[in-house]
């Protein structure tokens, strides 16, 4: 038998292997390109280390690697809490919260002076149900200076200015053209 004939036979297999195998290395680079020449690397090549990538958030991760979540805002802690008028709402700092019965809907009404004297409850984020608070109940509308105030049941919810931390100081009182009422956990009218 002729030893020469494997040998052939070898080489005519190997160099279209090989040539595939040139052409495809050269994919990464062209001599003849005109960019910055700037090294590109490939999550195949261990030497340049791991591909980055963005998450959904925006934040650069390693190919591989989950990035940590970034937190949403905390938005405004409503619970509720005994009163003299019964189990009512309060923020996470223990003020009393108050709806303004002349506001049938979520928009509020209460600006300039009225806002001052019955400051909105406001929130950067989704407000958070504590206590007896119905979290379905929350919910949140824009004021006209953008900021976002917290609504019960459908209704804007408030503040008296000068009532102490625990203590519901205004339930039933008259101003601005309405009621001020402290809110009990069914967002009603305590």
């Amino acid at each position: 038998m002729n030893a020469r004939l494997p040998i052939k036979m070898l080489r005519t297999l190997l160099l279209p292997l090989l040539a595939l195998a040139l052409i495809a290395a050269g994919c990464g680079s062209d001599e003849g390109d005109s960019s910055t020449g700037a090294a590109t690397t490939t999550a195949e090549d261990p030497a340049a280390g791991p591909a980055v990538a963005e998450d959904s958030a925006g934040a650069q991760v390693a190919d591989g690697e989950q990035s940590e979540p970034k937190p949403k805002p905390k938005g405004t802690a409503i619970t509720t809490a005994e009163s003299p008028f019964g189990e009512v709402l309060f923020d996470g700092d223990q003020r009393a919260i108050y709806l303004f019965d002349k506001e049938q809907g979520s928009e509020s009404e209460c600006y300039e002076d009225c806002a001052v004297e019955w400051p909105p409850v406001l929130t950067k984020g989704t407000p958070a149900a504590r206590g007896d608070v119905s979290q379905g109940k929350l919910g949140t509308t824009k004021r006209d200076d953008g900021s976002t105030q917290v609504t019960y049941n459908g209704r804007p919810l408030y503040y008296y200015q000068d009532d102490p931390s625990g203590v519901v100081g205004c339930h039933n009182v008259p101003g601005f053209g309405g009621l001020w009422l402290a809110v009990n956990a069914s967002g009603n009218a305590a």
